[in-house]
C-alpha cells in the first residue's frame, strides 16, 4: 500500500474508533484538525525509515506514524489559538478555533495528544518489548526541555536562541519520526536520529523563508507572522539568501546522514522531493533563485515508484 494511503487509512481507523459516543462537536473539531491533511511528511518519514529497516512490526510503525501526525495536528491547533498566533487559516481553510470556537479548539488539541499516545500503545500489540524505546523518542519530541511544548514556550520568552527554538518547535518531531521509525522496526534509533534532526531544522528554515516570500492563499495560512509577532526566524537573522543557503546545506547534510539500507535511495529522493516542495526555486527572487542547487530544480522525482522498484514500498 502506498505510504499516503496507508497513513490516511490508519488515521481514519484510529479516529473512527475513538469517536463513538463522544460529544459530536468535539469529534467534528478533532476531525477538522486532522482532515484533510497536509503533506503528512512526519508519518511518511517514519514509515519510510521503518521500511528501510525491514518493517517487521507494521502495526507498531503505523501506531507511531499516527501518533506523530496527531501530535503535529495538536500543535497546529494550539499554535493557531488567539493566545499565540491568532491565525484565521490553516491548510487553506478556517483554523479550528475559527470554525468551532476557542474552547473546543483547546479541547481538540488536548484530545489529539491523548489519542496520539493511545495509537502508539495500541499498535504495540505483539511487540511490547519495543514500546519503551519508541515511546521514549515520541515523549522527548513533545515534552520539555526540548520538545514541541518547549518550542512553543520559547515564543513566550523575552528572547530565544534560534537553533534551540527551531530544534524544539519543529525539529523534535522529525527526529522522533526517524529514530522512532527505526526503533519500531527493531533497529537502532540513534543511527537515524541525525536524519530527522537535519530535516526538522530544514523544515523550520523553509517555513521561515515561505513566511517572507509565499502567498497566503498558496501557503494555506497567514504570512508575515514572524515579523508581526517578533518571532525568531532564519530569514530575519540570516537574510533571505542566507536562509536559502542554510536550507540547502541542511538538505545536503540530511542526505549524507542516511545510513546504508535497502531504502536509502527512496529516502534520498524523498528528501529532495520535499526540498523542492518546501522551497520551490520559482518562488524565490531571481538573485536568490540562481543560488539554488540544480538538484532542486525541475519536476519532482517519482520516489514512490523508486521505492516499489527497490522493494521497500
Amino acid at each position: 500500500m502506498p505510504l499516503m494511503k496507508r497513513i490516511e487509512h490508519a488515521l481514519e481507523s484510529h479516529l473512527g474508533a475513538s469517536a463513538a459516543g463522544g460529544p459530536p462537536r468535539l469529534t467534528q473539531a478533532i476531525r477538522h484538525a486532522v482532515f484533510p491533511g497536509g503533506a503528512r511528511i512526519r508519518p511518511q518519514l517514519s514509515l519510510a525509515v521503518a521500511l528501510a529497516c525491514g518493517d517487521d512490526a507494521p502495526r507498531l510503525s503505523e501506531g507511531l506514524a499516527v501518533g506523530l501526525e496527531l501530535m503535529h495536528c495538536a500543535s497546529l491547533v494550539h499554535d493557531d489559538l488567539p493566545c499565540f498566533d491568532n491565525a484565521d487559516l490553516r491548510r487553506g481553510r478556517p483554523s479550528v478555533h475559527k470554525a468551532w470556537g476557542e474552547r473546543l479548539a483547546v479541547l481538540a488539541g488536548d484530545a489529539l495528544i491523548v489519542l496520539a499516545y493511545r495509537a502508539l500503545a495500541q499498535g504495540a500489540t505483539g511487540h511490547v518489548e519495543r514500546l519503551p524505546e519508541v515511546l521514549r523518542w515520541l515523549d522527548e519530541s513533545v515534552g520539555p526541555p526540548a520538545g514541541i511544548v518547549a518550542g512553543q514556550a520559547w515564543e513566550c520568552e523575552p528572547s530565544a536562541d534560534l537553533d534551540a527554538y527551531q530544534r524544539a518547535k519543529t525539529g523534535s518531531l522529525f527526529s522522533a519520526a526517524t529514530a522512532g521509525g527505526a526503533a519500531a522496526a527493531g533497529a537502532d534509533g540513534k543511527l537515524w536520529w541525525a536524519l530527522g534532526d537535519y530535516l526538522g531544522l530544514a523544515y523550520q528554515v523553509a517555513d521561515d523563508i515561505r513566511d517572507v516570500v509565499a502567498d497566503s492563499a498558496l501557503l494555506g495560512k497567514p504570512v508575515g507572522q514572524d515579523l508581526l509577532l517578533d518571532r525568531p526566524s532564519a530569514a530575519r537573522e540570516l537574510g533571505l539568501e542566507g536562509a536559502v543557503l542554510h536550507f540547502d546545506s541542511l538538505i545536503d547534510a540530511a542526505i549524507e546522514s542516511i545510513p546504508a539500507s535497502p531504502g536509502a535511495e527512496l529516502l534520498r529522493h524523498l528528501v529532495v522531493s520535499e526540498a523542492r516542495r518546501l522551497v520551490p526555486s520559482e518562488a524565490l527572487p531571481a538573485p536568490v533563485r540562481d543560488r539554488v542547487p540544480v538538484a532542486r530544480r525541475g519536476a519532482q522525482p517519482d520516489w514512490a515508484r523508486i521505492g516499489e522498484r527497490n522493494g521497500v514500498l
